[in-house]
């Protein structure tokens, strides 16, 4: 959000707050700036919608610099989840399966999403009921670290099901 600043302010009234906080009452903008130039700091409106305007005494490249700043921190924190997707066929063998299954609840403790597809082709679509007990299976074995977010679904060729993590691990 960008703040008027100095010169910027139009209005004919503002009520002034210091540099510590304290009011120093409703006055005309020119007064306000002349205060602000006295004290070699900036007018700045932090609260246009108020009648009259807010507007305060304050050093305003150090408070944009403070914000970008903490912007950066805040953004530094946060993780973005991501989908991480594990591909079967119906006729996967067990070794197999289980190596799916232990990459999916790495992917769950890492905090991400699981999207699990089971690909069927040619006389394999007669027997969807194969993709649909593995998943199940699969979900079973992925109890501990997460749960079923959208159950099976057949979409084409394709059965999918989402799993999402049960606790983010603190960072």
């Amino acid at each position: 959000m960008d703040h008027q600043v100095n010169e910027e302010i139009r209005d004919k009234e503002i009520r002034l707050i210091s540099e510590t906080g304290a009011q120093l009452g409703i006055m005309p903008v020119a007064k306000a700036l002349e205060i602000a130039a006295e004290r070699d700091l900036d007018l700045v409106k932090i609260s246009p919608g108020a009648t009259p305007p807010v507007c305060k005494l304050m050093n305003y490249g150090k408070y944009r610099f403070e914000q970008a700043k903490r912007e950066k921190e805040a953004k530094k924190n946060q993780h973005v989840v991501e989908i991480k997707e594990v591909r079967m066929s119906p006729g996967i063998d067990s070794n197999d399966f289980n190596v799916k299954v232990r990459n999916a609840q790495k992917f769950l403790l890492d905090g991400n999403r699981v999207k699990v597809t089971v690909r069927f082709r040619g006389r394999e679509m007669a027997h969807t009921d194969i993709g649909e007990r593995l998943l199940a299976q699969f979900a079973q074995l992925c109890a501990e670290s997460g749960t079923i977010d959208k159950n099976p679904k057949l979409d084409g060729r394709h059965m999918t099901m989402f799993l999402t993590p049960k606790a983010v691990k603190p960072q």
